[in-house]
């Protein structure tokens, strides 16, 4: 299985893009912007293809397991992401809530400099539902793909 998530947008601190589950469109999604120098916390992924795994410790993890006890088993965590440790697929609105995360959501604000995505939440469960058992089993990989062109504040 695979999420393609194809960057079409970006501004000075973030980056929206349409998340495809094997070339179904699946929502939105949003991260940071892009950067020639990673700056921790407030740089996008590298564009390129990555495993998905399952992380099932840790604070998100235990907040997680909480809030969604009837799906959660993990948090989806990109792997292998050059310059980057512990990069979670989570609910977020904006990039203030990114960390280096990459977030979803069902809709998206497109203006600049007020870029969000909202229905986080419901974005997440859906996604989560549907690709977490192949994270689990090592089956699922998501690309990033840039077709963004930055639009100024």
């Amino acid at each position: 299985m695979k999420i393609t998530v194809k960057r079409f947008i970006h501004d000075k601190t973030t980056t929206i893009s349409r998340v495809y589950i094997d070339d179904e469109f699946e929502c939105f999604g949003l991260e940071d912007e892009p950067r020639d120098i990673k700056a921790p916390g407030e740089t996008r992924i590298p564009a390129g293809l990555y495993r998905v795994g399952i992380k099932d410790f840790g604070p998100h993890h235990e907040k997680y397991a909480a809030r969604f006890p009837d799906i959660h088993i993990g948090m989806l965590i990109i792997l292998n992401v050059p310059g980057f440790t512990d990069v979670l697929i989570h609910i977020l609105n904006n990039e203030k809530e990114t960390d280096g995360c990459f977030g979803v959501g069902t809709t998206a604000n497109l203006q600049p400099g007020q870029m969000s995505i909202q229905n986080s939440a419901r974005a997440y469960i859906h996604l989560y539902s549907t690709v977490a058992l192949r994270a689990k089993r090592g089956e699922l990989t998501i690309e990033f793909i840039d077709n963004d062109n930055p639009k100024e504040e």
